[in-house]
């Protein structure tokens, strides 16, 4: 969890992800899109990514992906991103961890 959570404070947005996964592809598109540029790590793709990705089951992640840091602080999945964004708050969540300026 520590490894992760290390990982998680690299950037103002990090996304977990998988190359193959559709989902995680549209929610870094969304992010991008507001002008943010995370970190992205796709677990398929790194040689520690299965331990990554119990590790994130540990923190309480679903056993999918994206899972998305913003700020230093686990916001969850493509769900609470889309909820976020939905609502009008994740432009918000996005300025406030510096990962765009508006």
């Amino acid at each position: 969890m520590e490894m992760v959570m290390k990982l998680g404070a690299q950037s103002p947005v990090v996304i977990f992800s998988k190359s193959t996964c559709c989902i995680s592809h549209s929610i870094e598109t969304l992010i991008r899109n507001f002008g943010a540029n995370p970190i992205v790590y796709e677990l398929d793709r790194l040689q520690n990514g299965k331990e990554l990705e119990r590790a994130l089951v540990e923190l309480g992640c679903q056993q999918s992906v994206p899972v998305v840091f913003i700020g230093n602080e686990l916001v969850g999945g493509s769900n609470e991103i889309m909820s976020l964004n939905i609502r009008g708050k994740l432009k918000q969540l996005l300025i406030r961890a510096n990962a765009i300026w508006v």
